[in-house]
């Protein structure tokens, strides 16, 4: 059985999400595709990574790079779930645009792959910031498109160091 939680974060209020095991889902409130991949077989309540998801998110918003200890399963299609593992290799501070993950796609795979494909990938993470995505920018470090929205993109990379 899912289980989610609401919680007021220094982010906003986010949806947490939980398959019994691990966090499966991490949205904030309005944003685009929010809940996307929740099966409607799901009720409201407590669970353990949800302690562990808040600690994180608590440290992280203090400034801190904490080591994720908290378990992630997100849901999708592979190409998706390659994105999504690749995102979580991004160091704290840093950035990478779409056409550099792309790249770094491409060579694991052997074989091309779109930098407009990794967008829609990093649109649809059900697991932002904990998979962070808000670390992927436009060419030339543009800041583009966050399901979040730009200010909250904005705000978790000034936290980072990333943007002044």
């Amino acid at each position: 059985m899912y289980t989610f939680s609401w919680n007021n974060t220094p982010f906003g209020r986010v949806l947490l999400a939980s398959d019994g095991t691990a966090l499966t889902g991490f949205w904030f409130e309005g944003q685009k595709y929010f809940g996307a991949g929740l099966p409607p077989e799901r009720e409201e309540g407590a669970h353990p990574v949800f302690t562990l998801a808040r600690q994180w998110l608590e440290k992280y918003a203090a400034g801190e790079n904490p080591p994720l200890n908290v378990p992630l399963a997100p849901q999708g299609p592979p190409f998706r779930q390659a994105v999504w593992q690749y995102l979580r290799t991004i160091p704290y501070g840093t950035t990478q645009t779409y056409g550099e993950v792309a790249a770094a796609l491409a060579r694991e795979c052997g074989r091309y792959v779109s930098p407009r494909a990794v967008g829609g990938a990093v649109a649809h993470n059900p697991i932002s910031v904990f998979i962070p995505c808000h670390r992927v920018v436009g060419a030339g470090g543009k800041l583009t498109g966050y399901a979040g929205g730009l200010d909250r993109k904005r705000f978790l990379l000034r936290l980072e160091g990333a943007l002044r």
